[in-house]
């Protein structure tokens, strides 16, 4: 079966640095949360509206609501919505929060599930009408289970039940574990920026440039002697 094309988000709240990122033309969305809105220090309405501008209207941009029940994830999520057509409201996979996703959801607003940390709650957040799943890979390890066992059991029962939900690999640490997600069948992984800016680095290709710069050199030095 043939899944959407991979996309790459970026978990960061630093809106130069993602306006950087965006400049290679492989940044699909951001997602953001309490702990990286803490860390940029700013009004967090401020700091969303600041990245959706950097993206197209049919991106996606997701914003995190707080709150003990439906109703003041709700009321929070209403400020993040009028900011434009790219936002997507992030909600924890709690029964309010599911709730929560419900009435967004009917609403035609997108929805992002985080703190995924089972295919159980993945069917839940699914079921509640979930544009994403937010498994967190990295944290899954931490707890000695396999995270990328994780998002491969969530994209076959989704695929099996031809659900809509993108799975959305979060808390990525490596690499490899982008290269794996992916294999497993995620379709979106969102990455701290040294994450992605080490996706491109390999040895053999710092070897082999290194060696075409130098036959290049010698080539020109042919040249010109002749």
């Amino acid at each position: 079966m043939l899944r959407s094309v991979m996309k790459i988000f970026l978990d960061c709240s630093d809106a130069e640095t993602i306006a950087n990122a965006y400049e290679t033309g492989l940044i699909d969305g951001v997602t953001t949360n309490p702990s990286l809105m803490k860390k940029a220090g700013q009004d967090p309405l401020e700091v969303i509206k600041e990245i959706s501008e950097i993206f197209p209207w049919n991106a996606s941009i997701s914003a995190e609501v707080v709150g003990q029940t439906a109703e003041e994830m709700l009321d929070m999520a209403e400020q993040y919505i009028d900011i434009g057509p790219n936002i997507t409201i992030k909600v924890p996979c709690t029964i309010e929060g599911l709730k929560a996703c419900r009435d967004l959801t009917n609403d035609e607003v997108s929805v992002n599930v985080t703190l995924v940390f089972s295919t159980a709650q993945a069917i839940l957040a699914s079921k509640a009408g979930a544009t994403y799943v937010s498994p967190f890979v990295g944290r899954v390890y931490d707890n000695s289970f396999d995270g990328i066992k994780l998002i491969e059991e969530i994209a076959d029962v989704f695929a099996t039940h031809g659900r809509d939900t993108k799975v959305l690999a979060a808390s990525v640490r490596e690499v490899q574990q982008v290269s794996s997600s992916f294999r497993v069948g995620a379709d979106i992984c969102t990455l701290p920026i040294p994450v992605f800016n080490k996706m491109y680095n390999h040895v053999l290709t710092d070897k082999g440039l290194e060696q075409f710069d130098k036959d290049w050199q010698e080539l020109q030095g042919c040249l010109t002697k002749n």
